[in-house]
């Protein structure tokens, strides 16, 4: 090998690991924060993913994520939205509620955000729904007509009922607003309500035990990551009060739960996907209209409602997206 021949090589040899270095640096990072917890967000990260792959991005290809979980502790969730924003991510994800996005929103006024929250309008999270405005854009997955028809959806089931609990989270800023949905809704059909607050796990305990004390007929769950972080617990009080009781989110159903009606959080996830794909092309959250939930799944179980001796009318197993047997 001639001299010349040899030193092209070795000094190629070495240009390589820079090369690859520059490669890599160049991958954009995108953040991902949640308030909740990794080993029950599953699919939903599995459907960020698929969005992201729609937008022409697979992770470890040609984009990287960066995870930073709450898991039901909002408290942290500005120290995790400043991690971030240090590591230079490209584009945040915020999904688990405004909570979440409100945090990604105090940490940065450059870095897009692609937020999953119920109402970003009302939170103050963007200027409208179709011109979000400054550095934020959001899919809504939640509806003021939930909150009626969950109610409408257990009174169905429990006719009986003439006392009708509700768990919220005061520590969740979506629940005031819950509240007032359910408050109306109940009022509307003159349904007498009973509401109790839990932000721990022994105060769910609590909360079970008292309103198995008031009793009630059956239970609406709010919409909160932190329930969702104790998803196992809640299902087993319920089983164990044997309150019929009826979930924001159809995973509980999956998990034995009795019956949910809720947006299709994988496909908000998705889209979320989607959007944070497209902000890496060069799109601007600013002109990105929020994407509100069109589609709504209900699910039932038939074997927690066997345990509950509880009948499920068949016009209501006719309805259902899905029923657990």
């Amino acid at each position: 090998m001639r001299r010349r021949d040899f030193i092209t090589l070795v000094g190629g040899a070495a240009a390589w690991p820079f090369a690859a270095r520059a490669q890599q640096a160049t991958t954009p990072l995108i953040g991902f924060l949640s308030s909740r917890s990794p080993n029950e967000s599953e699919t939903l990260v599995a459907a960020f993913r698929q969005g992201l792959a729609e937008a022409g991005y697979v992770e470890g290809q040609n984009v990287h994520l960066a995870f930073r979980w709450a898991e039901g502790r909002y408290d942290r969730l500005p120290e995790l939205a400043a991690e971030l924003v240090k590591s230079q991510v490209a584009v945040i994800a915020s999904v688990g509620g405004s909570v979440s996005a409100l945090a990604a929103k105090s940490a940065t006024r450059t870095i897009p955000i692609v937020a999953v929250a119920s109402d970003p309008v009302k939170a103050g999270l963007v200027a409208s729904f179709n011109r979000p405005g400054g550095n934020i854009t959001a899919v809504s997955p939640s509806s003021t007509l939930l909150s009626a028809k969950r109610l409408g959806l257990l009174r169905e089931l429990v006719p009986t009922a003439t006392l009708i609990g509700v768990l919220l989270n005061p520590k969740f800023p979506d629940s005031a607003t819950q509240l007032e949905d359910i408050e109306d809704a109940a009022r509307a059909v003159g349904q007498q309500i009973h509401v109790v607050n839990a932000s721990s796990e022994q105060e769910i305990d609590a909360a079970f035990a008292s309103l198995s004390q008031q009793g009630i007929g059956g239970l609406a769950l709010g919409s909160d990551p932190f329930f969702d972080t104790r998803r196992d617990q809640i299902i087993a009080l319920a089983a164990h009060y044997a309150v019929p009781t009826i979930y924001a989110q159809h995973a509980y159903t999956v998990a034995g739960g009795l019956i949910s009606y809720a947006p299709s959080f994988s496909e908000a996830y998705r889209q979320a996907g989607i959007y944070a794909g497209r902000v890496l092309k060069g799109e601007k959250p600013a002109d990105l209209p929020v994407v509100q939930a069109t589609k709504f799944e209900l699910v039932i179980n038939l074997k927690t409602a066997k345990a509950l001796g509880l009948k499920v009318p068949v016009s209501m197993q006719l309805l259902a997206d899905e029923v657990i047997e």
